[in-house]
């Protein structure tokens, strides 16, 4: 039923940051399936229900956070606790985002390297890895239903799986290359390269908002050069006095200061969300630095679908296993070196999103204009499903072939992961039940 028209009509009364920071917090715990859902959720609480914000400037606070590299929906978070509360605002909402998922992973982390041999972790990972897989199938379904519209995309999706699959090229140098046939495809054939809709419907009205349609940006958020000297300062004391405080204290070929690096540069790169990143990770913790295994890599992925907060947060099982496994404080405390390097590389993989939020969004505030980078996006997203299609090969050969293709197949998980994929593209069903049911399943048929 709609709402009375006087209430809509008055916004609701200004929120305290104590209200806010309790908001957040709660989001933090509840905030499963992934960007679109979690966006989902704070649409339907900060736009609906609570009149926070109104549409308009939620979609505008997306549209930045959608061309910025990093976690969208811990962006956006941060993006109007920012706009709410200033740069406190801001640091409450991205921190409690994801601090929740930090603490879970850390334990399931633990968990899974003190005990994961034991029959009954292995059988409730046996039945999640397949399920995983098909999410990683459906994933790509999904993001390429909506993003190759036409031939030219599909041609650089194809391509970006080819450069991947085929050739080994490394992730940044597809995304590169995928955002410069953007920019000159939405220059020279803009229809191929032209977005369209996004996570909600603009235009309907829920009623006045404490930040709606046409009130003022506050002063806290108009665009100076002061302010940007500062947020930049900020963030080279935030990033380079840790890098420093690990070089002098580990060195530089230490495995925390090789950690904080490599998430940097990872967090620079992950346009598309969580998915599309996974395949640098892996090329660098498994391949080149031998922090974990691929069946590790699966593992995490597996624990990281079960936990609230972004997907990307599997980067804290990485460093956990990665700690654990390199014994960087030595053989006696395997708990605080994986704990310590899990709480490393989150740091250096978010400390990023909070610097391009408080960089630009004065900025994207003060202009109120379109952006203009959706044509190189374009072409990105687009490479990105090709990239994530990649993914999916990738675990269905370590889930399917454990032991190459040479040895067995397991028949038992592809059922489960066809099972999997059925109950998401044909029933609906969430990923947290999907999840159980696997894990429920692999438990059994490996006790039984």
């Amino acid at each position: 039923m709609e709402n009375d028209v006087t209430p809509a009509a008055t916004p609701p009364a200004p929120v305290t940051f104590a209200t806010a920071f309790w908001y957040w917090l709660k989001l933090g715990f509840v905030s499963f399936g992934g960007p679109t859902g979690q966006i989902a959720i704070m649409h339907q609480d900060l736009v609906e229900k609570k009149r926070w914000i109104s549409e308009q400037r939620f979609l505008h606070a997306l549209n930045y956070c959608m061309v910025l590299p990093g976690p969208e929906a811990t962006q956006l978070a941060t993006y109007i606790g920012w706009m709410m509360h200033k740069t406190r605002g801001g640091i409450a909402a991205g921190v409690l985002f994801v601090l929740p998922s930090l603490i879970l992973l850390i334990a399931l982390s633990w968990v899974y390297m003190a005990y994961g041999s034991l029959p009954a972790i292995a059988g409730i990972l046996y039945g999640i890895k397949p399920a995983v897989t098909a999410i990683v199938v459906f994933a790509a379904y999904r993001i390429g239903s909506r993003a190759l519209k036409n031939a030219a995309l599909w041609s650089v999706a194809a391509a970006a799986f080819v450069a991947i699959f085929a050739l080994k090229l490394p992730f940044p140098y597809i995304v590169l290359a995928a955002g410069i046939i953007g920019h000159f495809g939405g220059r020279y054939a803009p229809d191929k390269f032209a977005t369209g809709g996004g996570h909600g419907t603009a235009g309907k009205s829920y009623g006045a908002a404490i930040i709606d349609d046409d009130t003022p940006t506050p002063p806290h958020a108009l665009f100076t050069w002061a302010r940007f000297a500062r947020v930049c300062a900020a963030g080279a004391v935030l990033w380079g006095g840790v890098m420093a405080l690990l070089c002098a204290r580990y060195g530089l070929d230490a495995t925390l200061t090789q950690m904080s690096w490599f998430f940097t540069k990872a967090a620079l790169l992950t346009f598309g969300g969580a998915y599309a990143v996974l395949p640098y990770v892996y090329q660098g913790g498994v391949e080149e630095f031998h922090w974990l295994t691929a069946t590790q890599m699966i593992d995490g992925l597996a624990l990281g679908e079960t936990t609230p907060g972004p997907l990307i947060m599997v980067v804290t099982f990485v460093g956990f296993v990665g700690g654990w496994t390199k014994q960087i404080f030595g053989p006696d405390s395997l708990f605080l070196a994986g704990a310590a390097a899990g709480v490393v590389v989150t740091y250096f993989t978010f400390l990023p999103s909070f610097i391009f939020i408080f960089l630009g969004a004065p900025l994207i505030e003060t202009t109120h204009g379109n952006l203009k980078f959706t044509a190189p996006l374009t072409g990105i997203t687009a490479a990105v499903v090709g990239v994530i299609l990649n993914l999916a090969v990738f675990f269905a050969w370590h889930v399917l072939w454990p032991d190459g293709f040479d040895g067995r197949f397991e028949w038992p998980a592809a059922a489960i992961g066809g099972a999997a994929f059925i109950a998401l593209f044909r029933y609906k069903v969430g990923i947290i039940p999907v999840i159980a049911a696997c894990g429920a399943i692999g438990l059994l048929h490996t006790l039984f």
